[in-house]
């Protein structure tokens, strides 16, 4: 086997602490001919490398966890645990996906994302394949160097040159690259190989990055040697070593998938989690690619509301990748298409099913940004049924902040309320996830705060929604006698969801003559077991001495106190939700600790067993 030295020749070592400024194409794309590599390998006497012999199996790592691979693994700015379930974890799809739409301007038509086996071990790997302009063998090297990006227009997405590292290291151990380009009339092909499993297998102390580049603008390709022909023998029998691929022809193969220009990566060791399984499920869904939902498969009955919550797009972008897909850009694409697991993913935009939308001017005040921000707002077409709300946030086309909730948490003002906005005058963050914490983005968040309320309080009685200052139907308003009843009990308005009748129309009863008080239904009244037996109804029962609850209702009218009892209602079921997580954390952590007790148990064992083995030599 050739040596695989950290000294090996430059077609071999990429330094990934580069900070130079040169320009770079970290995208998906490439340009070339493919002919056959026997007469090329003769032709300049390479060494020959034992790359037609039978291969053993690709090598694994012992630890297959990302956050426990070890202290060589480099992991750059921008990787960060998971604070989310879901969202952080789709981030690193995006960054590539991202890529190959940055080539739109190259001619690219097309990303295909897919899931393939390993021949070596039969384990699934991604794949990433565009059409785009492609790297030339410079271009690949800064792609796989970070800090290199030059990205710095108004239409492209990445700035900060390391996307393509950060979010193949985060989706697996390993990840091989070919790509195709023409430039300056000269045609070629590259493979370079970015390998954790390679590194920590043979020891390395820098990062070494095999490459090999090959120029097949004239008759009969030719290798491009940069140091001699050994390195560059040495480079392609690491590669055909550690990659997926075990002969010539097979590695040869997947640069004539690509076509005359392009770009594949394919990223396998994809990590596990703490249990052993893949963090990416591709059986769920043969047209999609999940993460994990484990609340799905819990074997809890889950409330109706849930299930219907479950079935919002606002939930889906969390675990789908399709999902996700289809809301990554606001503007539709004319001739270019998200192709996942060989079906188009259709785009969608929530402002475009909003129920009366309406489109607000917002001025940033920015020397950058001129015209004003566009912000359109609306119930979701399932108000009031469910309570979904936030805002899509964009950034040069592209979601940064998914359904982001302004209001106050557990808030009813504001159910149902979405909006949309591409927010180009703030930054994002590195992992493209959030925005900076800069004073225009304070700004924008108080000024949707507003938003969120003139619009509630305008638009919420059609829903059958109530505020303090109008009923739920304009058209039969109920007028509130200013001194309080002289009868203390009282029948409450009806709920939101009591209020609409069948065909949509609000209807409201007139309030009784007779005021007799019955509570809301609590969640006492339907579980009578753990903190929910706790919960009392109100009583409000009238007594001839002046009492507290007398002395709180005296000036409030039964409208007020109506709403006053349905915020409490909703407190309620606030703290059943919390009652029923934290049983969840209390059955998990049961769980881990009788996994744990197992653990010790069997290593026990094995401490009395390798005992007796030393006692008996």
């Amino acid at each position: 086997m050739a040596p695989e030295s950290k000294n090996a020749g430059v077609s071999v070592v990429v330094n990934l602490d580069s900070d130079s400024d040169s320009d770079n194409d970290d995208g998906v794309g490439g340009r070339g001919a493919f002919r056959s590599m026997a007469s090329l390998m003769d032709k300049h006497q390479v060494p020959s490398t034992t790359a037609d012999a039978t291969v053993a199996p690709r090598e694994n790592l012992e630890c297959r966890s990302f956050w426990k691979a070890g202290e060589n693994f480099v992991i750059p700015t921008g990787v960060t645990n998971p604070a989310a379930p879901g969202m952080v974890e789709h981030a690193p799809i995006a960054e590539l996906i991202d890529n190959a739409v940055d080539e739109i301007q190259n001619g690219a038509t097309f990303v295909k994302i897919d899931k393939i086996n390993i021949v070596k071990d039969n384990s699934p790997a991604l794949v990433f394949q565009d059409d785009g302009g492609g790297m030339d063998p410079d271009g690949l090297r800064k792609c796989m160097s970070l800090g290199y990006s030059s990205k710095k227009s108004n239409t492209t997405i990445g700035q900060y040159g390391n996307g393509f590292k950060t979010s193949t290291m985060r989706l697996g151990a390993d990840d091989i690259v070919f790509t195709r380009s023409t430039r300056g009339g000269k045609s070629t092909q590259s493979v370079g190989l970015l390998s954790y499993t390679f590194l920590r297998k043979t020891g390395q102390d820098d990062v070494v990055v095999p490459m090999i580049d090959i120029d097949t603008s004239k008759e009969r390709p030719q290798p491009i040697i940069y140091g001699s022909a050994e390195d560059w023998a040495a480079s392609l029998e690491i590669i055909l070593k550690w990659s997926p691929f075990s002969t010539e022809g097979e590695l040869w193969q997947q640069l004539e998938d690509i076509g005359t220009h392009g770009t594949k990566v394919i990223i396998y060791n994809l990590w596990l989690n703490d249990e052993g399984i893949y963090e990416l499920s591709f059986h769920d869904d043969n047209e999609d690619i999940r993460l994990r939902d484990e609340s799905v498969h819990d074997s809890k009955r889950v409330h109706h509301n849930l299930l219907e919550l479950r079935s919002h797009i606002s939930y889906h972008l969390r675990y789908s990748l399709r999902a996700y897909a289809s809301m990554l850009y606001l503007k539709r694409f004319n001739n270019f298409k998200i192709i996942l697991r060989g079906i188009p993913v259709e785009q969608f935009n929530i402002a475009d099913e909003l129920r009366l939308p309406e489109t607000i001017k917002y001025n940033p005040h920015t020397t950058k940004e001129k015209a004003p921000t566009e912000i359109k707002v609306g119930f979701i077409k399932e108000a009031p049924k469910l309570a979904v709300c936030g805002f899509n946030v964009y950034h040069k086309n592209r979601l940064i902040r998914p359904f982001w909730k302004v209001t106050m948490g557990g808030e009813r003002r504001g159910s149902g309320v979405v909006g949309v906005l591409e927010a180009n005058f703030i930054e994002p963050a590195h992992d493209k996830q959030d925005f900076e914490r800069s004073s225009l983005f304070q700004r924008l968040e108080a000024r949707l705060k507003k938003i969120v309320s003139n619009y509630w309080n305008t638009h919420c009685h059609v829903f059958g929604y109530c505020t303090y200052g109008m009923p739920a139907d304009k058209s039969k308003r109920i007028a509130i006698p200013d001194q309080p009843p002289t009868v203390n009990t009282f029948n409450p308005l009806p709920l939101p969801s009591d209020e609409i009748s069948q065909g949509g129309q609000i209807i409201r009863d007139q309030p009784p003559t007779v005021n007799t008080f019955n509570p809301l239904p609590l969640p006492s009244d339907r579980v009578s077991q753990g903190l929910r037996g706790n919960f009392q109804p109100v009583q409000l029962n009238p007594q001839p001495a002046a009492t507290d609850t007398e002395n709180n209702l005296v000036g409030k009218s039964a409208h007020e106190i109506s709403e006053e009892n349905i915020q409490l209602f909703m407190r309620c079921e606030e703290y059943v939700k919390k009652e029923t997580e934290l049983e969840q954390t209390v059955s998990n952590l049961a769980k881990e600790l009788e996994e744990t007790k197992s653990k010790c148990a069997r290593l026990a064992l094995l401490v009395d067993a390798k005992r007796r083995e030393m006692q008996q030599v």
